[in-house]
């Protein structure tokens, strides 16, 4: 009769090195990723009044329309302030600058506005404007820093037959 000898198996030991490794390497950049994509967030609103705020008839509604043919700077009550109208396709935002400079000087406690941005707008132009808006390079004791204009940005739709206003509107005393 034969006998039936059983192997001894033993289990192999596990060998965790590179995981450790990877894990140690892994974790950090992880932390890392977090904190930088929290720098790139701007903070949105949408236009419209909350539930139980009272509407104030004084109040400046700044609306800043941008569309291909240029951009519309309005007050929703008192009507069109500013034209820009766009030259060999670029939007001019050295203008819009210095216009919105001059209202934030007369109402220095507004920081609010609402760009109404038209459907053929690019992602670029888009956040060129929103950079504009929300502030300016000044120079304080011969360092640049920037001076804040408008940083609380309601986004909202423009119509898709949108047109540029004409530009002889405020001349005629209407929205000036």
């Amino acid at each position: 009769m034969r006998r039936r000898h059983r192997r001894m198996t033993n289990s192999p030991e596990l060998d965790i090195t590179a995981f450790l490794n990877l894990m140690i390497v892994l974790v950090p950049v992880l932390l890392l990723g977090m904190v930088f994509s929290q720098v790139r967030m701007i903070e949105l609103n949408f236009p419209g009044l909350q539930e139980g705020e009272p509407l104030e008839s004084e109040q400046l509604d700044l609306v800043v329309t941008l569309i291909p043919g240029g951009i519309e700077v309005a007050d929703s009550e008192r009507g069109l302030l500013r034209v820009l109208p766009a030259t060999d396709g670029k939007q001019d935002f050295e203008s819009l600058r210095n216009l919105l400079r001059g209202i934030k000087a007369r109402v220095p406690d507004k920081t609010d506005v609402i760009l109404e941005v038209g459907p053929d707008i690019d992602y670029q132009t888009l956040v060129t404007t929103m950079d504009t808006v929300r502030s300016y390079p000044a120079v304080v004791a011969a360092s640049v820093v920037e001076g804040e204009l408008f940083p609380d940005i309601s986004l909202m739709d423009a119509p898709e037959d949108r047109a540029l206003a004409d530009l002889a509107a405020p001349a005629a005393g209407e929205g000036a």
